[in-house]
C-alpha cells in the first residue's frame, strides 16, 4: 500500500475520523478493498467464520410494509404462518440432531399491535405478547442444547430485558439512517418500525442493558453513498459507546417479482465490495462484518477479498425464511471456495470472544450452555 493516499495508509492500520470517512468512499473498489484486507488479515487471521444455525420464523405478521420485503404477510394472506409450540420444539430439537448451534428467532415488527387474531392465538397457547412467546421459545431452544439469538424487529427496554437472561445476543438491522428512505414513494415510507430514530434508540438501549448486539446495512434500496457512510459511522458511534455491537451485516437487495421493488436495479458487485470495505475501514477491528453468502452464490471470493471475517448463519435443516429464493451454500463448496483464497472455513458461536470474556455481557445464567457448545466446536 505504499503507493495508496495517505488517508487509505492511515485506514489500513485504524479507522478514519468521520470527517475523512465521506472522502475516503469515494476511492475505487479495487484499493477500498486492498486496504480492507490488510485489515481485516491483521486482526482476525486466515479463519472465516459461520453460525451453524436453525432459523425459525416465529411469524410473518408484520405491520410493516417495506417496498422490497417478501416475508411479511397480513392474516388471511396466503402464506401467512405462525409456528405452534410443537412446531418450535420439532424444529429445535431436529437442528441440535442436526449440529445446529444457534437458534434464530427472527419476526415481523410488533404484530400484536396490529392485529387481533394474532394476539387471541397468542392467549390461547398462554402468552399475552410476543415477548413472552419468544422468551419460552428461547428456554426451549436452551433445553435443546442450542444457544438462541433473537431479531424481533423493535423491542421495548422492558422487552429486551425480558429476553437478555435466555439469550446469546439480540439483533436490529439498522438498515439506513435516512429519514429520506421513508418519505412517501421510497422503500420505508409504509413501515413505520423502520424509522431511523427508532432504531437508533433500541441500538443504543441494547447498550446501555449490556446485551451483544448485531446490526447491519442493507445497500440497494435507493441510499446514497454518504447516507452508507452516514450509518455506518452511527454504528460505530453506538458501540464506542457502549462496545455492545458484536457484527455488522452488509446485505445486498435482491429483487423479487412478487413485491413493489420487482423490478428495481440490484446493486452491483463493484458496489457490495467497496460497502463490505468500507464497513471494515471504517468500522473498529472488534467489530465482525458479515455478508450473507446466499445472496450472493457466485461471488464469494468478492466477499472475502472485500474484507469480510464472516458469513453470518447458515442451517443445515432451515431456508432463508427472508430470502427463500436464494438456498444456503453447502458447506463443502463454501469450505472449498474459502481455501481458494487461502482460508480456513471454521463454525463459531451466535457471541463473539469479546463479549465472551466481558462477565457483565453474559447472564450467568447461559454461561454453562455457552461453555459446552465452546468446547463442542473446539473438539476435534
Amino acid at each position: 500500500m505504499s503507493s495508496a493516499p495517505p488517508i487509505l495508509e492511515h485506514a489500513c492500520l485504524e479507522p478514519v475520523a468521520d470527517r475523512d470517512a465521506y472522502g475516503l468512499s469515494q476511492l475505487d473498489a479495487e484499493a477500498l478493498c486492498e486496504a480492507a484486507c490488510v485489515r481485516r488479515d491483521r486482526v482476525w487471521g486466515k479463519s472465516l467464520t459461520f453460525s451453524p444455525k436453525v432459523f425459525l420464523p416465529v411469524t410473518n405478521l408484520c405491520r410493516n410494509r417495506c417496498d422490497y420485503c417478501l416475508f411479511r404477510r397480513s392474516p388471511g394472506d396466503p402464506g401467512e404462518w405462525t409456528m405452534t409450540p410443537d412446531e418450535i420444539r420439532s424444529w429445535l430439537h431436529r437442528a441440535r440432531g442436526q449440529g445446529c448451534i444457534e437458534a434464530l428467532f427472527c419476526l415481523g415488527d410488533t404484530p400484536e399491535t396490529g392485529f387481533g387474531q394474532y394476539r387471541a392465538l397468542l392467549r390461547s397457547w398462554g402468552h399475552e405478547r410476543t415477548v413472552d412467546y419468544l422468551r419460552w421459545a428461547a428456554e426451549e431452544a436452551l433445553a435443546a442444547g442450542l444457544l438462541p439469538h433473537t431479531n424481533a424487529g423493535i423491542l421495548a427496554r422492558d422487552d429486551m430485558i425480558a429476553l437478555r437472561p435466555v439469550n446469546a445476543s439480540l439483533g436490529l438491522m439498522l438498515e439506513n439512517v435516512s429519514d429520506r428512505l421513508c418519505e412517501k414513494g421510497m422503500p420505508h415510507h409504509r413501515a413505520p418500525d423502520k424509522r431511523p430514530a427508532k432504531r437508533i434508540q433500541m441500538t443504543r438501549e441494547a447498550g446501555e442493558l449490556r446485551i451483544p448486539f448485531t446490526s447491519g446495512l442493507l445497500i440497494g434500496i435507493g441510499e446514497t453513498v454518504e447516507e452508507r457512510v452516514d450509518t455506518l459511522l452511527t454504528i460505530r458511534r453506538l458501540h464506542r459507546a457502549y462496545g455492545h455491537i458484536g457484527e455488522v451485516i452488509i446485505q445486498n437487495f435482491r429483487s423479487h417479482p412478487d413485491t413493489p421493488m420487482g423490478l428495481a436495479a440490484e446493486p452491483t458487485s463493484d458496489a457490495l465490495a467497496a460497502t463490505i470495505a468500507l464497513a471494515r475501514l471504517l468500522l473498529d477491528d472488534d467489530v465482525s462484518v458479515q455478508a450473507p453468502p446466499n445472496l450472493n452464490p457466485a461471488s464469494t471470493a468478492t466477499l472475502v477479498q472485500a474484507g469480510i471475517n464472516d458469513f453470518g448463519g447458515i442451517s443445515p435443516v432451515s431456508p432463508d425464511y427472508i430470502n427463500p429464493q436464494h438456498p444456503w451454500p453447502y458447506l463443502d463448496r463454501l469450505r472449498e471456495a474459502c481455501e481458494a483464497e487461502g482460508f480456513r472455513l471454521e463454525p463459531r458461536l451466535p457471541v463473539y470472544p469479546s463479549h465472551l470474556e466481558a462477565p457483565d455481557f453474559i447472564d450467568a445464567s447461559l454461561r454453562p450452555r455457552i461453555d459446552q457448545l465452546q468446547t463442542e466446536l473446539t473438539t476435534p
